[in-house]
Parts: C-alpha cells; sequence; structure tokens
C-alpha cells in the first residue's frame, strides 16, 4: 500500500487568490468553539444524552463533518494549532504549561491585515495576551462559570452573570459595534463543558429524575491494551473528586474561610491551572468552595436546594457502593451536570444565530463549530480526554455557509483542525502561507462533502502532556479510514494497533497479531513517512528540551 504524499495543488487545496474590485463582498466569519464538547453529547451527531437544538440547526443548514480529528487532545495546544494551522510541534505549544508565542503568524493578525476587524471573546487559555485582534476579552486561565474574572484589552474585570451567558452578551456587544463596511472575523470562544460542570441557575435540577444510557465500555476492565489504559488516572468511579465533580458538599461545609479568601484574592480565580493539584482529590473542596463563593446569596440558596436531592442520595448509598456500583451511581450525576451545561450552551448559540438572522448577517457569516478536542462521557469507565482514542481525538465540526455548503450535508473526508486557518483565509481571498499545515476544507465543503482526488487518507496526533494531570502516557500515533497505530513513550515502550472496522470501541489491541502482521507493517511505514511529512522528527523526544525519562519520574 502506498502513501499519498499531500501536495497542495489547485485540484487539492486550492487558494484563492486577493480579492479583486469586482469580487463578491468577502464573508464575516464566526469560530465557535467549546471546551470539551463531544460528538457524543449533540443531538445532531446522534446523542441519546442530550437534545441541542441550536447545534442542530447548524448541521441541518450547513456541513457535519464526521471524521474530524486533532493533533493534540488538550486545551491549549489545540488552540494553538487553530490559530497557527500548524502542529503542536511547530508552532511550539506542546502542553498546557508552555506560553504561547503571540509574534508567531495566526489565521487572526492575517485577516486582520486583510481588513478584517477581529475580536477574541471567552476562554484563551494559551498564558499569554492574544495580538491580531482589534478588541479580546479573555477569561483568565480556566475561567469560573460564575461571576467569571475576564482580562478585556489588558484590563482585569468581574462580570455578573453566568459565563456561557456573559460570553455572548460581549460577543453581541462586539457584533453591534462592528464598522458595518467591513467584515468581521470573531474568536467565540466557550468554557463551557469543561469540569466541574456547574449548571446555570435556570437548569437547576433540570436532569434530576434522568437516568441516562451508559455507554457500553463503561465497566472496561482494561484487558487487550498495554499500561497507558491501566495506569491513567480518570476513572469515574476512582479519580472523580465528590466536591468538585459531584457537588457533594453540604451549605455548611461551603462557607468560606480565610484560606480560601486569600487565595481568591491573590489569582482572581480558583481554578487556574496548577500541576502541583494535579490528581490531588483533597484539592477538590477548596475548589469548589471557592467556585460556589463566586455566587450570590440567592444563587447560593437555590444552589444548595437543587443539590439537596443527592447530597441525601449519596449519604444513604456511599457505604454500600463500591466498584461497578459506584461507577454507574457517579456516571448518572455526572451526565446530569454535564448535560445542563451543554443545555446553556446551545441556548446561547441560537442566541447568536438568531442576532445574525435579525441583521440580516447570517447568510454572509461562514460559521464554525468545533470544541477544542472530544471527551469521555463513561466511554472506558473514564471522564477527560488526551488519549488518541476515538471518543478525544475526534471532535465535532459543523460548517455553514449557505453561499457554498449544502444544507444538510455531510462528509466522511478525513479532516483536522488545522485545517481552520486555510479554509478561512481561502473563504476570506487570503493567500495561505506555504508553512500553514492545514489543508482548505473548501473543495470538501463545496463538493458535498466528498474527498477530492489527492486528499489525505491518515491524520496524525501527538500529546505530550505527561506527568500531569490525569497521567495520560506521551504518545503519538496515525489514523488511517480503518486502522489506528499508537505509540506509548517516556516511561514505557508499548505500541497498540487498532482495527476500527471490527473494534470500534478499541478494546483489544492486535498490534502482536500474525493475522494482522501485513498492517503492521504499512501502518509503521506510513506513520514514518507521516513524520516526515509534517517534520516530526523526533517524536519520542529523546533530543528534545522536554524530553523526561524513566529516571526522571
Amino acid at each position: 500500500m502506498k502513501i499519498k504524499t499531500i501536495v497542495k495543488t489547485a485540484g487539492v487545496c486550492a487558494v484563492s487568490v486577493a480579492c479583486s474590485k469586482t469580487a463578491p463582498q468577502r464573508p464575516n466569519i464566526i469560530v465557535i468553539m467549546t471546551d470539551d464538547h463531544t460528538c457524543q453529547a449533540m443531538s445532531c451527531y446522534g446523542s441519546e444524552l442530550v437534545q441541542t437544538p441550536n447545534l442542530d440547526r447548524l448541521a441541518a443548514e450547513g456541513m457535519r463533518m464526521d471524521a474530524c480529528y486533532v493533533p493534540n487532545a488538550i486545551s491549549g495546544p489545540s488552540r494553538a494549532c487553530i490559530l497557527t494551522g500548524k502542529y503542536s510541534h511547530v508552532n511550539g505549544f506542546t502542553d498546557n504549561s508552555r506560553t504561547f508565542d503571540g509574534s508567531q503568524q495566526t489565521f487572526p493578525k492575517l485577516l486582520h491585515e486583510a481588513g478584517y476587524q477581529t475580536a477574541m471573546i471567552g476562554k484563551w487559555h494559551l498564558n499569554s495576551e492574544p495580538q491580531g485582534f482589534d478588541y479580546w476579552s479573555i477569561l483568565e486561565g480556566q475561567g469560573e462559570y460564575y461571576s467569571p474574572l475576564f482580562i478585556e484589552n489588558g484590563t482585569k474585570v468581574i462580570e455578573d452573570g453566568y459565563v456561557t451567558d456573559v460570553i455572548t452578551d460581549k460577543a453581541l456587544s462586539f457584533l453591534d459595534e462592528a464598522d458595518p463596511s467591513k467584515p468581521f472575523m470573531m474568536l467565540y470562544y466557550h468554557k463551557a463543558p469543561h469540569r466541574d460542570w456547574m449548571p446555570a441557575q435556570r437548569h437547576l435540577g433540570m436532569n434530576e429524575d434522568k437516568v441516562y444510557p451508559e455507554p457500553a465500555t463503561l465497566l472496561d476492565d482494561y484487558k487487550g491494551r498495554g499500561r497507558a489504559a491501566a495506569e491513567q488516572e480518570m476513572m469515574i468511579a476512582r479519580h472523580m473528586w465528590p466536591d468538585w465533580d459531584l457537588k457533594l458538599m453540604k451549605p455548611s461545609e461551603l462557607l468560606e474561610d480565610e484560606a480560601d479568601s486569600a487565595l481568591l484574592a491573590k489569582t482572581g480565580n480558583a481554578n487556574v491551572d496548577d500541576v502541583s493539584r494535579a490528581n490531588k482529590a483533597g484539592n477538590g473542596a477548596r475548589q469548589f468552595r471557592n467556585a460556589f463563593n463566586r455566587m450570590n446569596e440567592q444563587e447560593k440558596q437555590r444552589w444548595n436546594e437543587a443539590y439537596a436531592p443527592r447530597i441525601k442520595e449519596w449519604e444513604a448509598v456511599k457505604d454500600s457502593l463500591d466498584g461497578d456500583g459506584l461507577t454507574r451511581w457517579k456516571y448518572q450525576q455526572y451526565m446530569k451536570d454535564y448535560c445542563a451545561v451543554v443545555t446553556a450552551l446551545d441556548e446561547n448559540v441560537g442566541r447568536l444565530l438568531d442576532y445574525l438572522e435579525e441583521k440580516g448577517q447570517l447568510d454572509n457569516t461562514i460559521i464554525i463549530y468545533t470544541s477544542d478536542q472530544g471527551f469521555f462521557l463513561g466511554e472506558h469507565g473514564w471522564f477527560d480526554k488526551r488519549f488518541m482514542y476515538e471518543e478525544c481525538q475526534r471532535t465535532p465540526m459543523l460548517v455553514r455557509y449557505p453561499s457554498a455548503i449544502k444544507a444538510g450535508s455531510t462528509s466522511k473526508a478525513l479532516a483536522m483542525n488545522i485545517d481552520i486557518a486555510p479554509t478561512l483565509l481561502d473563504y476570506a481571498g487570503v493567500d495561505v502561507p506555504s508553512d500553514i499545515q492545514g489543508l482548505s476544507l473548501r473543495p470538501v465543503l463545496e463538493s458535498k462533502g466528498k474527498a477530492p482526488k489527492g486528499w489525505r487518507d491518515a491524520v496524525y496526533y501527538h500529546y505530550y502532556e505527561y506527568p500531569s494531570w490525569h497521567s495520560v502516557k506521551r504518545h503519538y500515533g496515525i489514523r488511517t479510514e480503518r486502522y489506528k497505530l499508537i505509540h506509548f513513550y517516556n516511561d514505557v515502550d508499548e505500541w497498540e494497533l487498532y482495527d476500527m472496522l471490527s473494534d470500534p470501541y478499541e478494546l483489544h489491541s492486535v498490534y502482536d497479531d500474525p493475522a494482522y502482521a501485513d498492517v503492521r507493517e504499512d501502518m509503521h511505514e506510513r506513520l514514518t513517512a507521516l513524520q516526515k511529512q509534517v517534520g516530526d522528527t523526533d517524536p519520542d523526544e529523546k533530543n528534545s528540551e522536554f524530553f523526561q525519562g524513566a529516571d526522571a519520574l
């Protein structure tokens, strides 16, 4: 089987020339990105967990991408990949402890130089100030759900209200003030539905009586795979913090104390990234206490009333639950909160669509909806992301632009989030720089989802953040339409190979199966060729600044 070399030709990912005076009006652009939203929680992708009518509208009026993947399934790195159109090892932001080099080329900068009004609103999470934007208002660190603190063009301000609503308020204000004679480009980035899944006041208790269907692999025993799957720390039963994740603190335990107040005054945001707190359950009480005490007194009262039944149930069953029973009980609480947060998110996407429609700008605006990666909603008994496994390597992507995209279309073409930058530059009539590694999705979007001749037949992945949150080992790999090859490295040296056709849940690695010997050899060849193509020439990091051997762990 031969390796396909992707060449950026006119037939594969055509780049529009700069707009002439006779060219049609350039489209407005909005990229909606959420944090930890996954295809399993979108009804337009077939979810049975939650209804998302406004996201469904985007899918019904545009294209649903069914095979979109991220190069690195973690928040900051994924955002850097989108901004630059480049892999993590090229843009330099390999894990959340890094600082994004804002001086480098990004697609918002290129659009700004081409005359677009630009804004960045919501979750930035790149440990630096945004560049290339006329207006920016970003959450500090991970951000908080209630009374969120924003850094707005360099000034800190705490806003009243629920973060998903506030981000939308800011987005609509920017659009209200935009110069109608110029196109706009807005990054509309939500915190939701990131951990710890705190619902809006209007949605408290909304899922109290629901019983959610369990994923087929909820009670996975991790046989058939290597150490990475067995040694992670993201199991619902063992690693979800009762106070932080499950909201099981009694009202008397939620009173703010001096230590909490001092921390809040120092950071302004209790939910900042801090690897020293990673995987330490004892920090959950402090974090949730700080988050709770951002509410006003009326909000606190409603919250305590809404969670009283859960706390009462927990007190009655906690001594009798263990193993599978504990996993099942915690899973149900997890889904109640996660889906409530998604509901607020969907409502706010609807607010944006209604606004654009009212202003007559909806059909002249390219809207892309995506997440920074997928997420585990109980699959394999897990929450969080990071793995190259399908639930989090795959990310949702919806694209609406009626003049070019057939309503209700779908695509199985292999796409990546590094494709967003060249796609938007292409539609804006801006030359795509030759160093951008993504491909313009325009030929896919305008052919009812069909991949053109010469399109990529594999996607590359590399995760670096270990040792850190959830203890997912470093790994890289390649995914084709049918197979997935993964190498876990650093303190291990293990390979896994999956036949996605016969084993879509990735339960049994066939790497050592003699029946797959030819496939294994071919996938190794493909991996080596793709690494050379994307420039990841030191994938095991043995010669890099961030290599840590087993002795350092």
